[in-house]
């Protein structure tokens, strides 16, 4: 049976991460990746990294301290997560980057402006910390180009989470016409220069993939994990369907979450599977396999939320469609229940916590003239087969809209023309919304006097239906600052270890900025190798 210092289970950001920093540190690593595809979620995601006080973003000049991440991460996770895991994470992450700069063609830069999430809690940054990928060129995989995992929205064009802001506003502010045309510009070059060019979630799982193939680290896809081996209390391996993998010092589970395992999510979440983007190979595994050795597990109610429409060829997460001026969120007695511009998170939390499932997002014509929805540019019908499958309706009143969604009519009216107010004065008094620097990032500067509010006035109106969606499970197996795995007693089992989405995350029940997700993983997916390179060097062998 082949055997390796490290075995990684998973090709994610945490997995290819760890075993980037297993290899160079002298540990003979493997990848193995239940799926055909090498990325997981991670290459179907943003790519966005939260790191505070990164090398990307003292280069692009902005300012920050470790006791402002601190103080902030303090504020918004609190006690659910121990202050230790906390300043792991957040000591540690810079240096994981910096290596994974100097040990892979990834490039990143600072994503301007994109606030973190709670930017007026101590320590945030309302022009925000996130980093992401560079476009990336496809070629540099070589062989392994086609067994890329796709994103959950392919797109033609090279579109990156900066120029996204900018094109959601194509219509409205003359930077959108412009950042569409340097997209343009930059695929024609691309082309030229016979480049195939990857960007956001894609990109970062390229860059990891070829930094992993210049270490000499396999990643062995279709090998999904069976269960681990265990010689007296101690992890050895992994057994797969391709037979059995032993590892020295450390198996490391980055098998990402269990979004797509139908038990698991109505046991723990009272939710199916229908509406997630994460990567479909996510059914718990990793959970799964470290539960029957003893570990315990957190926060496995929630998950990285988002809502979503329920489109026929699948769920589509929203991002600016909810927040631009124009729109509101309502229940089906017809009314608020949220600052609609809160981070997703948050919105989903409201949902679930107030009974809003399905919500529904009402907007009228000026705001389909002006914006792009998803997907389909300003002007332009929504699509047919989305007022088929239930998704969409349309009326020209809002009684007849409410009806039409079953909410009371009086209500829904009652609703529009008392966001209406709120709009003209610039207050939202009831929920708040355009009060974070937050809110504003998929705001509208045109509109006055507050970029995320504006009247629901010109008729026909639109109801789109919105279902608690997700980029992924968020609980997982619990571990200490080094990703070892622990028991329910606090104690560790010996040779297993867990980052991503597979452990608890060090974010709790919120989420600190474009990127929260990622940077945590590959920051404990490097902490966790390291500690494996630790147990080898302690051990005398060389």
């Amino acid at each position: 049976m082949p055997e390796f210092d490290t075995v990684v289970v998973g090709s994610g950001a945490a997995g290819m991460t760890a075993a980037l920093t297993a290899a160079r540190r002298g540990l003979s690593a493997v990848v193995l990746e239940k799926a055909d595809t090498f990325g997981g979620s991670t290459a179907r995601s943003g790519g966005g990294i939260w790191i505070p006080n990164n090398e990307v973003l003292v280069q692009a000049g902005v300012r920050d301290t470790a006791e402002d991440a601190r103080a902030y991460l303090s504020a918004i996770v609190g006690t659910d997560v121990s202050a230790e895991r906390q300043r792991a994470f957040l000591d540690h992450g810079p240096a994981m980057l910096s290596f994974v700069l100097a040990n892979s063609p990834l490039r990143l830069r600072w994503v301007a402006g994109y606030s973190d999430y709670y930017p007026e809690q101590p320590g945030g940054r309302p022009r925000g910390r996130s980093v992401e990928p560079r476009p990336f060129d496809a070629n540099l995989l070589g062989e392994d180009r086609p067994l890329l995992e796709q994103p959950y929205l392919p797109s033609p064009l090279p579109i990156t989470q900066a120029d996204y802001k900018w094109l959601t506003l194509i219509a409205r502010n003359v930077r959108g016409p412009l950042r569409a045309a340097r997209v343009g510009v930059r695929g024609m070059i691309g082309r030229v220069r016979g480049q195939r060019l990857l960007t956001m979630g894609q990109a970062l799982a390229a860059g990891l993939r070829v930094g992993l193939r210049r270490a000499g680290v396999e990643v062995r896809l279709g090998t999904p994990l069976v269960s681990l081996i265990t010689e007296g209390d101690r992890v050895v391996g992994v057994v797969t369907p391709n037979g059995e993998y032993r590892a020295r010092y450390g198996v490391l589970i980055a098998s990402g979450g269990f979004e797509r395992n139908e038990a698991m999510r109505s046991k723990w979440q009272d939710i199916g599977t229908e509406w997630t983007v994460g990567a479909p190979a996510n059914e718990g595994d990793g959970i799964l396999a470290g539960q029957e050795l003893g570990a315990d597990v957190a926060m496995m109610d929630d998950a990285w939320w988002g809502p979503s429409i329920p489109l026929s060829g699948g769920p589509y997460f929203c991002l600016s469609e909810r927040t631009l001026p124009g729109c509101i969120l309502v229940n089906g007695d017809g009314r608020r229940f949220v600052n609609e511009a809160s981070p997703y998170v948050d919105a989903v939390h409201a949902m679930r916590d107030t009974g809003s499932v399905p919500a529904w997002l009402i907007a009228d014509q000026r705001y389909r003239d002006r914006y792009i929805f998803a997907g389909i540019p300003p002007r332009r019908p929504l699509p047919g087969r989305w007022h088929k499958c239930g998704a969409v309706h349309k009326a020209q009143t809002l009684a007849e809209l409410a009806s039409a969604i079953g909410a009371p009519p009086e209500a829904l009216q009652d609703t529009v023309s008392t966001f209406n107010g709120y709009a003209r004065t610039g207050k939202d008094l009831d929920f708040g919304r355009g009060d974070s620097a937050y809110d504003h990032y998929y705001g509208d500067p045109r509109v006055k006097p507050n970029p995320s509010l504006a009247e629901l006035v010109k008729p026909p109106f639109y109801a789109v239906r919105i279902v608690p969606g997700d980029l992924g499970t968020k609980g997982g197996l619990c571990t200490d600052v080094d990703g070892r795995v622990l028991r329910a007693d606090g104690t560790v089992i010996a040779g297993l270890y867990a980052a991503g989405n597979a452990s608890a995350p060090v974010m709790g029940h919120t989420y600190a900025g474009p990127g929260a997700t990622i940077g945590p993983a590959m920051t404990f997916g490097y902490l966790a190798a390291q500690a494996m390179a630790a147990v080898k060097e302690q051990s005398g062998v060389h």
